[in-house]
């Protein structure tokens, strides 16, 4: 199904890692910091692939548009800041899968839109990102996904054309993002899919349901 890909990009939280545990967590101290009852994980994960928006509706049912939207942010990203390794693991399968990719010589990188504040710190805690050729932020460009600039950014980094790197991700900005830049595109079922995805609509050529799925699409198991 695809030939000629010389690499694999990956989206970051809900793909490679899960940081659900610590994104839940920082918000939750917000409700406890207030006198309010923590909340379950489980509440807070769904929504942990949509970063401070995601996590302050779930803790406050607070929409951007809200007045202390900024100030909250400013605090969530603080506490998320202090906590951002303490919880957070890489998914099964996916060390095993990053292995057999290198193993054929298949260079591999990192496109999220989580800000560099957060992501470099957080890959540099990891072993596994030693050997990513590209780590690229929300903020590495002047613009995040869905628009292609982060994924064209990586491809330039890796000294590759966009048609011959895939981008794998687990929400419908990935997809987007990669149509746009002119890569193939694998929705990653197992991330943090919300109630109301429909994975059908977002136009990825495949999906898989675990990480090492993606070597049978390669041809690498």
């Amino acid at each position: 199904m695809f030939a000629h890909i010389r690499a694999v990009l990956f989206d970051l939280d809900g793909t490679l890692i899960d940081s659900a545990p610590d994104l839940g967590a920082a918000a939750d101290k917000m409700r406890t910091d207030r006198g309010l009852p923590a909340l379950p994980l489980e509440h807070y994960r769904p929504m942990a692939g949509a970063g401070a928006r995601g996590m302050l509706e779930c803790a406050f049912g607070m929409a951007p548009d809200h007045p202390d939207f900024p100030a909250f942010k400013e605090e969530f990203f603080a506490n998320y800041e202090v906590c951002l390794t303490e919880r957070t693991h890489i998914f099964a399968g996916v060390e095993t899968l990053i292995e057999h990719l290198r193993q054929q010589g298949l260079a591999w990188g990192v496109v999220t839109n989580k800000h560099s504040r957060f992501t470099l710190p957080l890959t540099q805690a990891m072993a596994l990102f030693s050997s990513a050729g590209a780590v690229v932020s929300g903020d590495t460009t002047p613009h995040a996904k869905p628009h292609p600039a982060p994924l064209l950014e990586a491809a330039a980094r890796l000294g590759l054309p966009p048609q011959q790197c895939l981008y794998v991700g687990d929400d419908e900005r990935d997809i987007l993002a990669g149509h746009a830049a002119g890569m193939p595109t694998v929705a990653a079922t197992y991330g943090y899919l919300g109630a109301q995805a429909d994975i059908r609509q977002w136009g990825a050529h495949a999906e898989i349901n675990t990480p090492l799925a993606l070597l049978q699409l390669l041809h690498l198991a």
